[in-house]
């Protein structure tokens, strides 16, 4: 199976639980697997016949940037559906969307949430 990746798309954003993180924002890294057959494509070197990864960054730049949320699962959701929608000949897409420094004690990297669509 052919997928292509994007991997560490940055966003500040204003999601989070707490009032501050919704006001003064979050850094957010976003990962993104879309598995689908690429023979078309490589035939015909027409970016028609598979995933444009500007318009997939688009897609979950609109959903980061746009309204607030609190949890990050909430977020996870928004672009794993967006995705689907809009390739609905993708045979499984793959998404994790990572808070860097949440704010928790004790301190780490981040936290991540990960699934995979299409949803049985």
């Amino acid at each position: 199976m052919d997928c292509i990746t994007l991997k560490n798309l940055r966003f500040h954003s204003l999601h989070g639980h707490y009032r501050r993180e919704r006001e003064e924002g979050n850094d957010f890294e976003v990962d993104v697997s879309i598995w689908r057959p690429f023979r078309e494509a490589a035939k015909s070197d027409n970016l028609d016949h598979t995933v444009d990864y500007s318009k997939v960054a688009h897609l979950i730049g609109d959903i980061m940037e746009g309204e607030s949320v609190k949890l990050l699962e909430t977020l996870l959701y928004a672009i794993g559906e967006s995705l689907i929608r809009n390739y609905p000949n993708a045979q499984k897409i793959d998404v994790a969307v990572r808070k860097m420094n949440p704010p928790m004690s004790p301190s780490c990297e981040y936290s991540e949430v990960r699934s995979q669509w299409p949803k049985l």
